[in-house]
């Protein structure tokens, strides 16, 4: 199928058909009991080669004629969004597809394909700070995830470390994504997380899923977990 061409306007349904030929049955039942909701079964890396082919071509008619009816519209979606140039473009296109957002790999694999941040980190700071107070459950965990993709470095991580404070904490999937932003910062920052870990005012599960994902690393040494189990609640 010739993606850089397809007239998205009259061939959409017809994409979705060829999506469901070259569908991996294991990877469909692998999904579902991962939570991964409406999964067709098309591993990531396939997917990111599909993106990149629409991004070649008109990639606009594609969005405006994506379902989001399943997993994988929802994947390719992000991923063209990645492969946009253009970061005031970027930043549009992204806020228009956050409502889609319904599962943590939808999230995960979206944020990562967004290398254009990178680049624009000043820029993109204040948008990032209104995704983590938002009221929608993934778009904060969009906001934690490019947090700990971006901006675990020198000029931003005094501020994560204030902001991981604020953050509401009533979900599993964005606690789990601020157990995993400590993580980051504590492998890179280990003097200013140990004094956070002692003295921070988050939940006792956060707290402790945390030190446990440090404790997983194989970059933290056996003297370093024995230290930190000390520290759970």
């Amino acid at each position: 199928m010739n993606l850089k061409e397809i007239n998205w306007n009259k061939d959409y349904d017809k994409f979705i058909e060829y999506l469901f030929s070259i569908k991996d049955e294991n990877y469909h039942k692998l999904n579902e009991r991962t939570g991964i909701p409406n999964s067709i079964g098309i591993r990531i890396p396939e997917l990111k080669k599909i993106a990149k082919e629409i991004a070649k071509g008109n990639y606009n008619d594609f969005i405006i004629n994506n379902k989001h009816q399943y997993y994988e519209e929802k994947i390719l979606h992000g991923q063209i969004i990645g492969n946009i140039k253009d970061f005031s473009e970027t930043i549009i296109e992204l806020n228009k597809f956050l409502p889609y957002i319904d599962s943590w790999a939808t999230c995960d694999t979206t944020v990562a394909s967004l290398k254009i941040i990178s680049k624009n980190l000043d820029k993109m700071y204040p948008l990032v700070l209104s995704y983590l107070y938002d009221e929608s459950t993934w778009i904060r965990r969009v906001g934690v995830v490019i947090l700990l993709n971006y901006y675990v470095c020198d000029n931003y991580i005094d501020d994560i470390i204030t902001e991981i404070t604020k953050i509401k904490l009533d979900d599993y999937y964005v606690k789990m994504a601020v157990a995993w932003l400590i993580q980051v910062c504590y492998i890179k920052y280990r003097i200013k997380l140990i004094d956070f870990l002692r003295f921070d005012r988050i939940d006792d599960w956060t707290h402790n899923k945390a030190i446990q994902k440090i404790r997983e690393s194989l970059r933290v040494s056996q003297k370093e977990k024995d230290k930190l189990n000390l520290l759970k609640r």
